[in-house]
């Protein structure tokens, strides 16, 4: 399950761009909280929050415990828009986690083993298909990433859904069954390489 993040919001009591304006100029972000058949909750982070959290890897599934006035509610970020010019945050959407129901969230795959993947040390080259697999999963049980071992895998192979550790009770949302996530390429030749040390070759046996 993904790791439970805590953070501290304060309230906003109007909507509205005015209202929004206010918040930024008070150096917070403007955000709300909707969903899960509740009124929205309006609230206002410190943009530090968000950048912290948008930076790191698989944000998209991590899942926070949102404090706001004497209240704690589970969600996740839906949606983050950034400045234009300045790429700072100006606005954050988070979308309730009620229990027993099920979202939609992109989930990050983590490759491990590299080192020893026998095609990796004969030349090949991790080819990634998928950095992130969206599924249909339980609200209460969001996996923090999926994991794919590389430790067997020779030049040619694939990697497929099925071989992706971590997807217990998860419904991967695309049309293709058993897609590949990853595989090992075979290594590029230079032709231009190749020919001239051939060539180099021709020459020491004349």
């Amino acid at each position: 399950m993904s790791k439970i993040t805590s953070i501290e919001v304060s309230a906003r009591a109007k909507a509205g761009k005015g209202a929004a304006r206010a918040t930024r100029r008070a150096g917070l972000v403007p955000g709300v909280i909707y969903g899960g058949k509740q009124e929205p909750t309006l609230i206002a982070i410190d943009p530090r929050i968000i950048i912290k959290g948008i930076q790191t890897s698989g944000w998209r599934s991590r899942v926070y415990e949102i404090k706001v006035g004497g209240k704690a509610e589970r969600a996740l970020v839906r949606d983050v828009q950034l400045h234009p010019v300045k790429d700072s945050p100006v606005h954050v959407d988070f979308m309730r986690l009620a229990p027993g129901s099920r979202v939609h969230v992109e989930v990050s795959v983590h490759f491990e083993n590299e080192e020893a993947c026998p095609g990796i040390k004969r030349g090949g080259v991790l080819n990634v298909v998928r950095h992130t697999i969206e599924v249909d999963v339980p609200a209460d049980n969001i996996p923090e990433f999926f994991t794919v071992d590389l430790s067997k895998l020779d030049i040619n192979d694939n990697v497929r859904w099925e071989d992706v550790k971590g997807t217990e009770g998860t419904t991967p949302l695309t049309h293709e069954e058993n897609f590949v996530v990853a595989s090992i390429a075979a290594p590029s030749v230079d032709t231009t390489e190749a020919a001239e040390e051939e060539a180099t070759t021709e020459e020491a046996a004349s």
